[in-house]
């Protein structure tokens, strides 16, 4: 399954970036990731909890950064297991400075699927992944207010 797409945020690439590499604010945004625990430099074990729908379980496994490059991006490499299936997904951030205070976040990457999440068909899980995407993205603003 593709996952695509690019958000513009209010707020510098060095505030965006920042943000994205704290734990604790990533533990905020992220829909459903109610743990977040750094095992090694860019590793991570991961906890959430998806209720979409037809779609919901506890998944748990790991999470990697790898190819980073300050304030323009990084390699995201997320393994999740659960009782309806298990998820590998290999995720490319971008960031882009648009101006001073506006930065667009890009993302492009595959995930396979297996098991019930897999059978599911492709419209439910690519319309479950948008939700989460957009989730993320109201989140992530609403972070950048508070802060």
């Amino acid at each position: 399954m593709q996952l695509t797409g690019s958000h513009i945020l209010n707020a510098p690439v060095s505030k965006i970036w920042a943000m994205l590499m704290d734990t604790d604010t990533l533990t905020r945004v992220v829909p459903g990731v109610s743990r977040l625990e750094k095992t090694a430099e860019n590793e991570y074990n991961a906890i959430a909890d998806i209720k979409l729908g037809p779609v919901s379980g506890s998944f748990s496994g790991t999470l990697a950064l790898g190819n980073i490059r300050e304030n323009e991006g990084y390699t995201l490499h997320v393994k999740q297991n659960s009782k309806i299936g298990n998820a590998d997904a290999i995720v490319k951030i971008a960031l882009k400075s648009i101006d001073d205070a506006q930065t667009e976040i890009s993302f492009d990457g595959d995930a396979r699927l297996s098991g019930l999440l897999a059978r599911t068909g492709n419209r439910v899980i690519s319309g479950v992944a948008t939700t989460l995407t957009k989730q993320f993205f109201n989140n992530f603003e609403a972070e950048l207010n508070n802060g």
